[in-house]
């Protein structure tokens, strides 16, 4: 599982599948553009919303759920990337949320 940059993330969400983990509560501050919502405790049973072809960028709140996701997502024979400082740092940065 790689870190990557808010900024990493922003220029690829067009070429990869952007997972939001956090809970529904989170979400409804806003989520990034076009991602996928499925909280971190239904990912099991959610597993083939997911297409393993397309990378996947782990999203949370401040970047420790979503590595726990990526690495397990990994695990389970994804490509999966983790967004550092998660949501906090992307809405600080100004960057669009739905």
């Amino acid at each position: 599982m790689a870190e990557i940059t808010i900024t990493e993330a922003d220029q690829r969400r067009t070429t990869a599948r952007i997972l939001d983990v956090r809970e529904d509560f989170e979400v409804e501050e806003g989520m990034i553009p076009g991602a996928l919502h499925i909280p971190m405790g239904q990912l099991q049973a959610r597993l083939s919303e997911l297409d393993p072809a397309v990378p996947v960028i782990a999203v949370c709140r401040s970047g420790n759920r979503s590595a726990r996701v990526a690495d397990a997502l990994n695990g389970a024979g994804f490509t999966a990337d983790t967004m550092a400082g998660g949501m906090i740092a992307w809405t600080r940065a100004g960057l669009p949320t739905a």
